[in-house]
């Protein structure tokens, strides 16, 4: 019995004594439980997985912001450079541009130098809209400067659109 109980609360959010017990219901009960794990995968599991794309993202918008900086003020972003300014080895980098190839973010082949796609410069004035909205906030409470920026770089890749247009509507309203 407590098993249907666990599996109906699992199941359908609630807990129900007015089922008849027989295998076949059990049966019945497991089998959609191992369907939904598999198909729509558990909630730990999508959390997780929502995790593991916004750090994916988070480290495509720091590449590409660091590409679009290293165009800016040198003319070419290469390899070298990106492991140099981000403190990682050049194979992590070849990976991260590999993927960010994949992904349409950059345009890339091995000692070239890297270019932004139109994806990835959208990416990077977003990253860079983000990173602002959030700075300017944490100055606008009083955080140090040094602070406020080292703040801003982990928080602008983990805020929602709705918290970063309040935070926009805040700051438009403080300004005025």
């Amino acid at each position: 019995m407590r098993t249907v109980l666990n599996l109906t609360r699992t199941l359908y959010g609630f807990e129900s004594r007015r089922f008849d017990v027989c295998p076949q219901f059990i049966q019945v009960l497991l089998w959609e439980l191992r369907w939904r794990r598999r198909h729509n995968g558990g909630v730990a599991e999508q959390s997780f997985r929502r995790t593991r794309d916004d750090h994916a993202l988070e480290t495509a918008a720091d590449y590409v912001e660091l590409i679009e900086d290293l165009i800016a003020t040198s003319g070419e972003a290469r390899g070298s450079d990106l492991a140099k300014r981000l403190g990682v080895s050049h194979v992590t980098v070849t990976k991260s541009l590999t993927r960010l190839a994949r992904d349409g973010y950059v345009s890339y082949q091995p000692y070239r130098s890297v270019f932004l796609t139109e994806k990835g410069e959208a990416l990077a004035r977003q990253s860079r809209k983000r990173h602002k909205l959030v700075l300017d906030m944490l100055l606008a409470l009083g955080v140090p400067p040094e602070i406020a920026e080292h703040d801003a770089e982990g928080m602008e890749h983990h805020v929602s659109e709705a918290t970063l247009n309040a935070i926009e509507g805040f700051l438009s309203a403080r300004a005025r």
